[in-house]
């Protein structure tokens, strides 16, 4: 882990870095497109860019995303920084389970699952590996069910770059 990725995760628990972060998170955004997804979250932690479709409005949704691994799978949490309501791409994902996830300049179609029992809870401690605030945020949300999915690839990842067009759906 980079030494701003040591330092992150050391501050990552205090209120003040998970609001100063959502500042951060439009910028974040910018530059995952300008590099097509190799620059994720500064290089902090291992991030992903998932692409969701608006459940009300039918557009594309793209946020980064801190993952883990599971397998061939990506998991990914509605942390939402412990705020009490839910990410609006959780609830895309809850409405259209097919996404894409843009991660080293690959597009990825996924199709996700929320993760229940058993496998929530092994999930749970993967992702609390990665990033320990985790917990703190469940603490912060005010008792909200924190989401946990399983982003499977449904075929084979495009790659990105000059030359490539942007395709925002699988």
């Amino acid at each position: 882990m980079s030494a701003l990725g040591t330092i992150a995760r050391r501050f990552s628990h205090r209120r003040w870095f998970a609001r100063s972060v959502r500042f951060v998170v439009p910028l974040d955004r910018l530059i995952g497109r300008l590099s097509k997804g190799r620059v994720v979250a500064l290089g902090i932690a291992p991030s992903l860019i998932i692409t969701t479709t608006g459940r009300r409005s039918g557009q594309p949704r793209s946020n980064p995303l801190l993952y883990v691994r599971d397998g061939g799978a990506y998991v990914v949490i509605g942390s939402n920084w412990g705020q009490t309501q839910h990410p609006a791409w959780s609830l895309n994902l809850l409405a259209d389970p097919i996404a894409t996830v843009t991660l080293g300049g690959a597009r990825i179609p996924v199709r996700s699952t929320l993760a229940e029992g058993a496998e929530r809870e092994r999930l749970w401690r993967l992702l609390l590996r990665e990033w320990p605030a985790y917990q703190t945020y469940v603490e912060r949300a005010g008792g909200r069910d924190i989401r946990i999915f399983r982003l499977a690839p449904e075929g084979p990842a495009e790659a990105t770059g000059p030359g490539v067009p942007d395709r925002q759906r699988p």
